[in-house]
């Protein structure tokens, strides 16, 4: 039997039993109690909204009515056959090819110059790229609407420097409106990728470049040779991040473009958004399976993510 040494008496005791887990909980109920607003507040706004959005998925349920009608895969098999569903998927991969690999690297380039020790007031400049991440993406597109008008800066910016020849909205143009949308949310959430890469810079000791330095690397060959192979296991993992964050822009496209014009700029949540709310008859169920669709490609990068990260630590480990 394990045994314990008294400090007072000197001699062996025994030790105390460990306790049952349901003699911990009688004895720590209240802190649980704590815990009980966030379980219901997410079980009420996280895990019920999930599940029913899966069992609307079968139903045919107009927003007029009480309740639907069971159909059983037909939403699914609307889906497949409806141009403007994969119209707004198109969109949204049009928007995931571009903006995540110009966030990533332009992120990179900036983390490159910000880490560099003769960089002056790199404190500043880490800050000015961070303050639009804590603005609402509501209130980006609010503003970046005014900014893109045919009447805002960058399109008489544009005029007067002669790349354009007329003023024009491009946010509200259908060739330009989905490509505004991806430069924005670039510039909206550039500085937390870019914290990523300085936190990723700042684990590659400072020897190793100065090893670089005395073989005669150049910066270039440094980088190339030396700082990107070390930076591999950190660009698998911020960019599956940012490839996750890339299907979250509601609130930016809605407010920036609206989907339009002619759903130009339409993106996946987007469409759900309308079909189920904007719709003249409301189509719920129908929605639902196409959030559903949604959720399920979501799913998939998450597990990608999860595997890359395990991948991205094993690579770690064995440097």
């Amino acid at each position: 039997m394990t045994t314990t040494t008294s400090r007072r008496e000197g001699v062996a005791a025994p030790a105390a039993p460990p306790k049952g887990r349901a003699r911990r909980l009688r004895q720590d109920w209240w802190i649980y109690l704590f815990l009980l607003p966030t379980v219901l507040g997410y079980g009420a706004y996280t895990v019920y909204p999930l599940l029913a959005s899966w069992w609307y998925a079968f139903l045919d349920w107009p927003g007029f009515a009480s309740a639907g009608t069971f159909i059983g895969l037909e939403n699914f098999e609307r889906l497949i056959g409806d141009d403007l569903f994969w119209n707004a998927f198109w969109n949204s991969l049009v928007f995931l090819v571009i903006a995540v690999p110009l966030r990533v690297g332009l992120a990179l380039a900036l983390a490159l110059v910000l880490n560099a020790r003769k960089t002056p007031f790199k404190g500043f400049f880490r800050t000015l790229f961070f303050l639009p991440v804590v603005t609402t993406g509501a209130i980006v597109g609010v503003v970046f609407t005014l900014l893109l008008d045919a009447s805002g800066p960058v399109s008489l910016s544009l005029v007067w420097s002669g790349l354009i020849d007329s003023p024009e909205n491009f946010a509200a143009n259908a060739g330009t409106s989905l490509y505004a949308g991806i430069a924005v949310w670039v510039w909206k959430w550039l500085g937390i990728t870019l914290i990523y890469w300085l936190a990723a810079l700042q684990t590659i000791p400072q020897g190793v470049h100065e090893a670089a330095m005395i073989d005669g690397a150049g910066a270039w060959a440094e980088f190339r040779h030396v700082t990107m192979p070390l930076l591999v296991p950190f660009l698998v993992i911020i960019t599956l991040i940012d490839t996750v964050a890339a299907f979250n822009v509601f609130d930016l496209m809605q407010t920036l473009t609206g989907g339009g014009p002619s759903f130009s700029s339409e993106v996946i949540e987007i469409f759900i958004f309308r079909t189920a709310f904007q719709a003249n008859v409301p189509q719920l169920g129908y929605a639902s399976a196409a959030a559903v669709l949604f959720g399920l490609l979501t799913m998939a990068l998450a597990v990608a993510q999860a595997l890359g990260m395990r991948w991205a630590r094993g690579r770690r480990g064995e440097s």
